[in-house]
């Protein structure tokens, strides 16, 4: 018998494009506000780390999630390590590699 491959990223939910548009149509009204309102106000440094966060955030509203584990990954209190930290760590072994 053998191993049986697994996919990651079936969970059902919407595939949402990396855009600010797209972003930004997969948001709630007033979330949406507060996204352009962040893209605005970014430089062209920041730009690209606001809608990367605001990406994971519209893919958790698209994630049909149950209530109780949405409040507790939007309060911080859902074990496991933040989504900055997992980010931080990666743009730092990319940075690393290319040396």
């Amino acid at each position: 018998m053998r191993a049986q491959p697994v996919h990651y990223g079936d969970s059902g939910a919407p595939s949402i494009p990396r855009t600010q548009n797209g972003v930004a149509e997969a948001l709630p009204p007033a979330d949406r506000m507060e996204f352009y309102r962040e893209m605005g106000q970014a430089d062209e440094h920041e730009l690209l780390g606001v809608l990367r966060r605001w990406w994971m955030r519209a893919m958790m509203y698209a994630d049909p999630l149950a209530e109780p584990v949405r409040t507790a990954i939007e309060t911080g209190t859902a074990p496991g390590r933040p989504a900055a930290a997992v980010l931080h760590e990666a743009q730092a072994a990319r940075e690393a590699d290319s040396r």
